[in-house]
């Protein structure tokens, strides 16, 4: 015979397991749209600055230390946001249920996302090698940077508009105030975003003391 203590215990048990289960769902939850959050608000960071770099190359000759201050202050923000990207792919292909359940972006984006960080680190890293090293490398090392930028210019179109609506919506979450804003961990995600800007400046002072040769022969980078 079934003993009916056994199945007295078992039942709170079996509540407990139901109810972990569901704050570890929870928790899953509120960690994916963190991680949404904080990739959306880089993502905008990233945006400003990329607009205030594109203005430099209408006059790059006159504008290149600004080029190179401001291609340089990237760097932390984009490590940032592919940080945060390469987590929530990390999470979704390791099968956690929240990303899951977010699904992944549509098959043109997964497909671009690639192109789009490799390009973004050969235009970024290519530049930075540029001012480092001098004129002397130039002819390699800008047909670098410019072919990396026509492909990195064509994949970052389809990706910015692709990712528009959503990172319209999920950036200004952190900022908002009422029941939808104001989530755990707003503070840090801020935090976070604005310490890779602070790394980003000086590091864009430091390298734009480099461009006096660059400036002597007056090149032109695109």
């Amino acid at each position: 015979m079934t003993d009916p203590g056994a199945k007295l215990a078992a039942a709170p048990r079996a509540g407990h397991g139901r109810a972990d289960a569901a704050a570890r769902l929870r928790a899953g939850e509120r960690g994916a749209e963190a991680n949404a959050r904080l990739t959306a608000m880089t993502a905008v960071v990233l945006l400003a600055l990329l607009a205030a770099e594109g203005a430099t190359i209408l006059r790059v000759r006159s504008l290149l230390p600004a080029h190179v201050l401001i291609g340089t202050a990237l760097v932390p923000p984009v490590l940032l946001k592919v940080g945060s990207t390469t987590y929530r792919f990390a999470r979704y292909y390791l099968g956690s249920p929240a990303y899951r359940r977010r699904g992944p972006p549509p098959p043109l984006l997964r497909v671009l996302g690639p192109v789009v960080v490799t390009t973004t680190l050969a235009l970024l890293g290519s530049g930075i090698a540029l001012v480092l090293v001098g004129p002397a490398w130039r002819a390699p090392l800008l047909t670098l940077h410019q072919a990396s930028f026509v492909i990195w210019f064509g994949a970052m179109t389809v990706h910015v508009l692709g990712h528009l609506a959503g990172t319209a919506r999920l950036a200004r979450r952190d900022w908002a105030t009422g029941p939808r804003g104001g989530q755990a961990g707003a503070r840090a995600r801020k935090l976070a975003v604005a310490a890779s800007l602070a790394c980003g400046a000086p590091l864009g002072v430091l390298l734009m003391s480099r461009a006096g040769p660059w400036l002597a022969q007056a090149p032109h980078l695109h």
